[in-house]
């Protein structure tokens, strides 16, 4: 009775849910350590997790709404991009300045930032285009697509640019997913790659004067950032005079103590025991895989890997086994997004790629990332659902179609 009980509960997909749940014991575990300096500051133990813990109670009621709607109705996301357009627009001109980037809107007491609305709708949009996509028609659904998300990402980039690029990127790879002609997809991405080659060349070959004096600050920040990756002075590295090459200056602050909290975690980590949570301002956040790696070493962080790659995994398994397109290309889209996203904030805490700002999904402290982030498990769900409604239907149907015929009793 009980176990029947939470089938209808929880509807959906199992496996995604497991990995729903972990994640989210994992993301208050490492987020109540994380925000040690906040709760210092704020004078308040529980507060920032409290806080973080509301959003996420928020998001899981996000999730069980979702998982009941039919897949059809997240058209309505197609309604999102031009919204999520305008309130970018208004974000440039008002938005509020966090840690020199002007990505948040503050509505009254509270602040969202429009850039995850903008990606959450760009997924249901290529979804939704794709679906509909037949032989006589491509050409002007890919033009279609072109525009609406090209025009997106050149709203979100000047503020965001790794979002922007992240957004492409899985748009791209929806758009090879759903059989869009090889020959347009090349040359769009040829001249994206193309563009990025071009503009980080660019600001990688400009003297500091110059870049100080005539570029915005955003762009003066990715050039700075570039370089500080690029710059691969080692630990042990001598200067002419015989100091050390390698000093931790404001600039490579969080990169060096992230690579401290690595080192200091280990196989198995310091459950509980972690310093540098004290010394990265972004802990809780951009840099929080370090302390997941300094506190569960890296066995834990190979755990919280594998659930991401098992994320998309089992979204390819469930789209395979989606008879309509666009439920198909939602959990595509969805999976694509949260693995993608969470493998860029993974490679920037171990120093593979310069600093980009991107959360890792559902365990990074945050409030718009956290309940869209809930958002899509909740459009996987739904999507699983009627899969597994199917299934339970397809059985029903087996046993009712038997036909029982009595047998003859031997006659002696």
């Amino acid at each position: 009775m009980e176990f029947n009980f939470l089938g209808k509960a929880f509807k959906g997909d199992k496996v995604i849910w497991c990995i729903f749940i972990a994640l989210c014991i994992i993301s208050l575990l490492e987020v109540f350590s994380a925000t040690s300096t906040i709760a210092y500051r704020q004078h308040s133990h529980w507060g920032p997790i409290l806080r973080h813990a509301a959003f996420l109670l928020i998001g899981f009621a996000v999730v069980m709404f979702l998982q009941r709607v039919p897949s059809r109705f997240f058209s309505i996301l197609l309604l999102g991009l031009p919204i999520s357009a305008i309130l970018l627009i208004i974000t440039m001109f008002m938005g509020e300045d966090v840690n020199g980037a002007q990505r948040w809107l503050g509505i009254g007491a509270f602040t969202i930032q429009p850039s995850e609305f903008a990606k959450i709708s760009a997924i249901g949009f290529v979804a939704f285009f794709l679906s509909k996509m037949k032989a006589d028609n491509e050409g002007w659904i890919f033009k279609t697509l072109i525009i609406g998300i090209g025009a997106l990402c050149l709203l979100i980039a000047p503020e965001n640019l790794s979002t922007a690029c992240l957004l492409f990127g899985v748009c791209f790879l929806m758009m090879f997913i759903g059989q869009v002609s090889i020959k347009k997809l090349g040359l769009i991405a040829l001249t994206g790659i193309a563009g990025v080659v071009l503009i980080l060349g660019s600001l990688t070959l400009m003297p500091d004067e110059i870049a100080k004096k005539y570029l915005p600050d955003r762009l003066t920040t990715w050039k700075n950032r570039i370089e500080r990756h690029d710059d691969k002075v080692s630990i042990n590295d001598l200067k002419e005079d015989g100091t050390l090459a390698y000093k931790i200056t404001d600039e490579n602050y969080q990169v060096s103590h992230a690579k401290i909290a690595i080192a200091n975690g280990g196989v198995i980590g310091l459950p509980g025991s972690g310093t540098e949570r004290d010394f990265l301002p972004q802990a809780y956040s951009d840099f929080i895989f370090a302390i997941i790696l300094e506190e569960m070493g890296l066995l834990g962080g190979l755990f919280v890997l594998l659930l991401y790659v098992a994320l998309m995994i089992r979204c390819g398994v469930l789209a395979s086994k989606c008879e309509k397109k666009f439920p198909r290309y939602l959990i595509l889209g969805a999976g694509l997004i949260l693995t993608i996203q969470a493998l860029a904030n993974m490679a920037v805490a171990v120093n593979l790629i310069p600093v980009t700002g991107q959360p890792l999904p559902l365990v990074s402290r945050g409030g718009t990332s956290t309940i869209i982030t809930c958002a899509y498990f909740g459009i996987i769900l739904a999507c699983s659902s009627k899969l597994n409604d199917q299934d339970h239907e397809d059985v029903d149907e087996s046993i009712a179609n038997v036909d029982f015929e009595p047998t003859e009793e031997p006659t002696n």
